[in-house]
């Protein structure tokens, strides 16, 4: 049976990998933004968060002209309308009238809230296999997926809804089940997680790493299925290998874990070997006024002339250049802790903490982070507003300060470039409007001042 490895975009082949399968390389030159490949999904599962909000078949969400309609059948679905409930309902229909049964079940309510996820995934896969809807896209995505590699099992194979199969699937439900729990995406609108995915011929080509070249983004459109497309993050030279973030390389302390309990590997990616040569991460020290300055001393290492004067400043460095004495910062618990107060500080008005913390949070992105990942362009455009916020609450303020007043303009519209260079990179993805129309709103505003 021929799979979606005989189609493969001409700039891409596979060769093989000392210690993978193989590896994708880049056939040719690839410049930054290009997309790298475009595939379609295979199976998509919709969050509970989204349930109502978003069509369970094409992600889309709800707006004013278009209002969901509910599956009378099980009433747990809901579509944009009728083409996008018939779209879905080759494979929806296999297990739709026994759905709550199955989710009211001892068994199902047992799982932790990941393992019910993974029951819903397998679920939707198995019905996808067996409806009666045939395609030559599916068969090709059915014999990829089915050369993919199991990932480690830990007791018990996930449960699935009880449906109707063919014997053919129902001999192959253990190898359905093995592969679908590390060969599934999170898909993303505007970097926000709304669903998971299975996407074969992306998982078979691209290998992970912790600085990656590349990153996915996703299509989504009414009453169309998902796509995804990889994103080369910067230039790929010919005969690169091509490589991809299974998860968030922010997770530092954790992600050898998950890649060995889920992907059955280990990352030796120079990030990690860098973190496996510490042998452990030193503690946070626990006064507040210790961790105000070791985030200071972050800021003067990343910033030496105290803030984003240079754009170049946003590449360079790497965990390896980072001095013993800041070790601490690469505690998961520090970003998380940076995180959540420039988050609190820019709701509440204290936009000058929100911009002293944000660029802390900056500063560890860079470390982490590969050249112009996503997750910094965000952050930059939410300094880019938290600094124009700034600016109005000056012009409010009966002492108004004109020299504060032109610094913050100042800032504003060096986050709002950089954020810029990134995200319009990356490119559009998920719903309409997004960070892009928020930097373009942004840079109006900004260039009216004098």
């Amino acid at each position: 049976m021929s799979s979606s490895l005989d189609e493969l975009p001409v700039h891409v082949r596979l060769e093989a990998h000392a210690t993978a399968r193989d590896k994708a390389v880049a056939a040719c030159d690839i410049n930054p933004g290009s997309v790298v490949l475009e595939v379609p999904s295979m199976v998509v599962l919709l969050l509970s968060s989204g349930k109502g909000r978003r069509c369970d078949f094409c992600l889309c969400s709800e707006a004013s002209e278009i209002r969901l309609a509910r599956c009378t059948g099980c009433a747990s679905y809901w579509y944009c309308g009728p083409q996008c409930q018939t779209l879905h309902w080759g494979s929806h229909k296999k297990f739709c009238k026994r759905l709550a049964s199955f989710t009211a079940s001892a068994d199902f309510q047992y799982l932790e809230a990941h393992e019910q996820l993974d029951a819903l995934l397998q679920t939707h896969l198995v019905a996808e296999i067996s409806s009666n809807v045939s395609s030559d896209v599916r068969a090709k995505q059915l014999s990829t997926f089915m050369s993919l590699l199991p990932g480690p099992q830990h007791g018990s194979l996930p449960i699935a809804c009880p449906m109707s199969v063919s014997v053919d699937v129902h001999q192959n439900l253990e190898d359905l089940f093995t592969r679908s729990g590390n060969n599934n995406f999170a898909i993303h609108s505007h970097l926000t997680t709304i669903a998971h995915g299975i996407f074969p011929l992306a998982s078979r080509l691209f290998n992970h790493s912790c600085l990656p070249n590349a990153a996915a983004r996703y299509v989504i459109r009414r009453g169309q299925s998902v796509r995804m497309e990889i994103v080369a993050l910067r230039k790929i030279k010919a005969t690169e290998e091509i490589c991809i973030p299974y998860v968030d390389p922010a997770l530092i302390e954790s992600r050898q874990q998950i890649f060995e309990l889920t992907y059955g590997f280990s990352c030796t990616c120079p990030s990690c070997n860098f973190i496996s040569t510490l042998g452990s991460i030193p503690s946070l020290p626990v006064s507040e006024a210790a961790l105000a300055e070791l985030d200071n001393t972050l800021q003067t290492f990343c910033f030496p002339s105290g803030d984003i004067d240079d754009p170049t400043l946003l590449v360079g460095l790497s965990l390896p250049d980072l001095p013993e004495n800041l070790h601490p910062v690469l505690r998961e618990s520090y970003l998380l802790r940076l995180t959540d107060a420039f988050s609190r500080s820019s709701h509440e008005g204290s936009y000058h903490i929100a911009l002293d913390v944000g660029l802390t949070v900056l500063a560890v992105y860079i470390l982490i982070y590969p050249e112009n990942y996503p997750q910094t362009g965000m952050h930059l455009l939410e300094m880019a507003k938290t600094a124009w916020n700034a600016v109005i609450a000056i012009e409010h303020d009966n002492t108004h300060d004109a020299l504060a007043e032109t610094s913050l303009l100042k800032r504003a519209r060096v986050y709002r470039n950089l954020a810029s260079n990134i995200l319009e990179l990356f490119g559009t993805e998920g719903d309409p409007a997004g960070p892009l129309e928020e930097l373009a709103v942004l840079k109006k505003l900004l260039h009216e001042e004098p």
